[in-house]
């Protein structure tokens, strides 16, 4: 009974598999993520492929040589199998792939999931030498030679007794070749070599024995015809990325199809496991080679960074993973408004991977020891009330504040002394493409104003204010105009009327008659406006509504009165706007109120001032854009509203 049920698992195996098989011809490849938790681990209750050593003559060396074999689950000669050929680094041998990498278990786990043609694979040492055992000196120059020897042993001896031993096809199609670190130099050399060899090619880490890229494609068209697939991959914190990169760069130049993913990671067996995963998917099916560049660069470092860091990294689900070498520390988290701990290892080096982040501008800080401070490796901004890292998270939607080719404005800094505050002073002006150059002409004012924690630097660093007007004007979708973007910081109790009192009177005696006196501006309240974020909406509300013979525009984003705090200015205000309505309305070409959804913390107190608007008969309109109280929201405020002024 045992033995006709086993028999009948073995019928019933093979047909799977042939079905399997036959099914993949149907099917258009897919884009194939990244490996899930527990990708890698044994599952008992699955069938098992079979892992064998091989020993063959190799005429190439002159004496017998060992590789290890895969065979698939159900494997039987009455099918034909395409074949991997997987190879190790240069301090491995045969079996590295095998101890570090466990793809029998990967792949088993894979053929379970009905996720991989099924498929041999050998494991052959790719040191093509008599004694071609990883010990001594693995740099000696013989032993690196005898990898580049390796490619006429595999091709003239290793090859055609896999053919024999094994119930294989034996065209090109049928054939791959994928390897890590020097291995993964040899899987290039040896298939972009051997084109009419193999068809699937991957380099995982590849090592600096890659040959230069010219040299590995030398006819890009030919390249492109006849590859089914290549596949090249790297941990972003890998030193010997720079090798990926460069072929990467020249295919993608000379438009030769191929797949270029890059991962958080080192050079070790987590990026490599990971490449086998996703490489082993895409093999011996059908090939949609429009997929290619849909592969996100996951792990790539943060455009927020300082010169070439390699971290914080951002990966393609927009985790962010941080780095920090600080041997003496006791602990350190992050602090991204959720605190992550850092987990430190034995070389002193703190890491952690966040959650998803929203997309867009964010700032952090380490707290090392229980001090907060400036990530060393990030750029630092100016907000929290103190100097903290920021991060950029990339967002699909921001193209309207992107670097363009077209014609720019200018950041300028113009210091000054303010009677009001006495004390020095500075102010960021954006000036618009062509300003110097057309001495004739006039231009309109933004006066825009940063929120709590913040100063006169956050317009012109966290909030683009120059590439999102830059585009804008070159689209013809805002007129040019100069904006002025000051510190509202001027002391006295947050939220108080005396600051509020105070900055009125820095904008109207100081700031105003210093930017009219020194850019060309139109000088009338039709060609001024005034807005501001969060405190700086409040003081938008403040000294806008009451100076409506200065200001035809105002931008109120992520703010309103604080209820109760400021229901005593709210009340004065709200009896002056009763007794004024007419004059404002008249006045207020646009009264533009933008909140950032209901997850933002202004949003209840924005409403019921609104609500008193609509009581006093006051014109304004209202926008939302999702987001919260944070930079993305405000950017597409400004963006947004610049477009309706001055017309």
């Amino acid at each position: 009974m045992k033995k006709t049920n086993k028999s009948l698992f073995v019928r019933i195996t093979v047909l799977f598999i042939s079905l399997s098989a036959y099914a993949f011809d149907g099917f258009a490849q897919q884009i194939v993520s990244s490996a899930p938790e527990g990708f890698d681990m044994v599952q008992p209750a699955i069938p098992h492929g079979k892992i064998d050593t091989l020993v063959y003559s190799s005429k190439t060396v002159g004496n017998n040589r060992k590789a290890l074999v895969y065979t698939p689950p159900g494997y039987s000669k009455q099918l034909k199998y395409p074949v991997l050929y997987l190879l190790h680094g240069i301090g491995g041998d045969e079996k590295e792939w095998l101890n570090g990498g466990n793809p029998q278990v990967i792949l088993d786990n894979l053929y379970a999931a009905g996720k991989l043609a099924p498929m041999v694979v050998i494991m052959p040492n790719g040191r093509a030498m008599k004694d071609d055992r990883a010990i001594g000196n693995i740099m000696d120059k013989d032993k690196v030679q005898a990898f580049a020897t390796f490619e006429k042993d595999l091709i003239n001896d290793l090859i055609p007794f896999v053919e024999r031993k094994f119930s294989v096809y034996k065209d090109r199609e049928h054939r791959a070749i994928a390897g890590l670190s020097m291995g993964g130099g040899q899987a290039l050399n040896f298939g972009l070599g051997n084109l009419d060899k193999f068809a699937w090619i991957a380099g995982f880490s590849s090592a600096p024995n890659t040959k230069m890229p010219e040299v590995l494609v030398p006819d890009p068209k030919k390249a492109s015809t006849m590859l089914k697939l290549l596949f090249i991959s790297c941990g972003a914190s890998d030193n010997l990325i720079i090798n990926s990169k460069r072929t990467h760069d020249y295919l993608t130049k000379n438009k030769v199809p191929h797949i270029y993913f890059i991962e958080p990671g080192f050079h070790d067996f987590k990026v490599w496991k990971n490449g086998l995963y996703m490489f082993s998917q895409l093999l011996f099916k059908p090939v949609d080679t429009t997929t290619f560049s849909k592969y996100p660069v996951a792990g790539a470092p943060a455009s927020t960074n300082i010169g070439s860091g390699g971290y914080p990294q951002i990966t393609d689900d927009h985790k962010v993973v941080f780095n920090l070498l600080a041997p003496n520390a006791h602990s350190v988290q992050v602090d991204l408004g959720r605190k992550y701990d850092m987990v430190k290892n034995e070389k002193g080096r703190w890491t952690v991977t966040t959650d998803s982040l929203g997309e867009g501008f964010h700032y952090y800080s380490l707290i090392v020891d229980g001090l907060p401070v400036a990530d060393p490796a990030s750029k630092s901004y100016f907000g929290m009330g103190r100097m903290a890292s920021g991060i950029e998270i990339p967002f699909s939607k921001g193209d309207y504040y992107a670097l363009k080719d077209v014609p720019h404005g200018e950041l300028r800094i113009k210091k000054y002394y303010s009677k009001v505050t006495r004390s020095w002073r500075q102010l960021y002006v954006y000036t618009p493409p062509f300003y110097d150059a057309q001495v004739n002409e006039k231009y309109p004012v933004l006066y825009i104003l940063h929120g709590g924690g913040e100063d006169e630097t956050g317009w012109a660093n966290q909030g683009k204010t120059d590439l999102i007007l830059d585009n804008l004007i070159a689209a013809q979708k805002a007129k040019p105009m100069i904006i002025v973007m000051p510190s509202a910081n001027v002391g006295g109790a947050a939220f108080g009327e005396a600051g509020l009192k105070t900055f009125e009177s820095e904008l109207k005696e100081v700031i105003i008659p210093l930017v009219e006196s020194t850019y060309r501006t139109k000088t009338d309240a039709q060609n001024r406006a005034l807005a501001g974020l969060s405190m700086g909406g409040m003081h938008t509300l403040y000294t806008g509504i009451n100076n409506t013979d200065k200001f035809a525009y105002l931008g109120v984003f992520s703010s309103g009165w604080v209820v109760p705090r400021q229901n005593t200015i709210a009340d004065l205000q709200y009896i002056g706007m009763k007794n004024n309505r007419e004059k404002i309305n008249a006045n207020l070409k646009q009264l533009w109120i933008a909140m950032g959804g209901k997850e933002d913390i202004a949003y209840n107190n924005c409403q019921i001032m609104m609500d008193k608007f609509k009581e006093l008969n006051i014109n304004f309109s209202y926008h939302e854009y999702p987001g919260g109280h944070t930079w993305p929201v405000w950017r597409n405020n400004l963006y947004q509203f610049s477009s309706t002024l001055f017309k």
